[in-house]
């Protein structure tokens, strides 16, 4: 079974126009966060999602709006200064005003690459909990629908594990019953080791199913490098016919795998990438094309 379509937002032209098309034409998640597009991403879509109310959306908190920030009083210069931030205040503030430029309340807020708040472990342990209770308080209200991590590399390199940010919800929530609800990190041809782990039921993608988490995949194409990279030779191996778009297909086929964002700016591009992940590859096709392409 396909893993639902979403788009995802960060490197999309006219932001309200690709998703009015990807929303009409049955993607069941958009992306987004108060950085992207200059920080005009959630105010755009505002109006197309309050025309399509059942896609679910997802916003992050962390990369700071420095000068707005520092206006409302909830950081200092000084702090503004590093570029993110998970001080609770901020992390509050900054949750609230993407609820009212997105026009509701958000499914899912992804603490944003918290592998970027510091350099050591624990203190990075120390960061997320105290965000999770703010995101814990903000879901109990009604405000959002629960909380995750979306991470570039903080798992893969170890910076924190899928079981480890469970617990540190789990402390945050006072109890088992958590909101702490999603996992979103990249998959693709070159950051392939969640697709290779999932095949044997291990990684990060297989512990997020485990504990009920809703897995989330992003940069497919890896912000449009792969479309350079990808020879015709090459979607001829993942599936005879396709285009290049058919990376896409590979990330689609991941086990485990919930929702896969993609950033398709025009009609053309949502219709490719909607039929180059129509039917995915068997596990054990997958696993032949992943060690056809790691071989030397």
């Amino acid at each position: 079974m396909s893993p639902a379509l979403g788009l995802g937002t960060y490197k999309v032209r006219a932001v309200k126009d690709a998703a009015r098309t990807a929303c009409a034409r049955g993607a069941a998640w958009v992306d987004t966060a108060p950085n992207y597009a200059r920080g005009l991403a959630q105010a755009e879509l505002a109006a197309v999602l309050a025309d399509f109310p059942a896609v679910r959306v997802s916003t992050k908190t962390g990369f700071e709006q420095a000068q707005a920030a520092v206006a409302a009083g909830v950081l200092r210069p000084e702090e503004a200064k590093a570029g993110y931030s998970l001080v609770p205040a901020f992390v509050r503030w900054q949750v609230k005003r993407s609820i009212r430029q997105l026009g509701r309340a958000p499914d899912v807020v992804f603490v944003h690459n918290p592998e970027r708040s510091a350099p050591h472990v624990p203190h990075i342990h120390a960061q997320l909990r105290e965000a999770f209770v703010v995101l814990e308080e903000l879901a109990d209200a009604d405000h959002i629908g629960g909380y995750g991590v979306a991470t570039w590399d903080g798992l893969k390199h170890e910076a924190f594990t899928v079981p480890m940010l469970v617990r540190l919800a789990e402390q945050a929530a006072g109890c088992d019953q958590h909101r702490f609800v999603a996992l979103q990190q990249p998959l693709n041809l070159v950051d392939d080791a969640p697709i290779r782990q999932a095949l044997n039921g291990e990684g990060p993608l297989a512990e997020a199913h485990d504990h009920g988490l809703t897995n989330v995949g992003a940069a497919p194409l890896r912000g449009g490098e792969l479309l350079d990279m990808a020879t015709n030779e090459l979607a001829e191996v993942i599936r005879p016919g396709l285009s290049p778009a058919a990376c896409l297909l590979v990330a689609a086929s991941t086990q485990s795998l919930d929702v896969l964002l993609v950033s398709a700016s025009t009609p053309a591009h949502w219709t490719e990438a909607r039929d180059a992940t129509a039917l995915p590859l068997g596990a054990k096709r997958l696993r032949e094309i992943t060690d056809v392409l790691a071989a030397p």
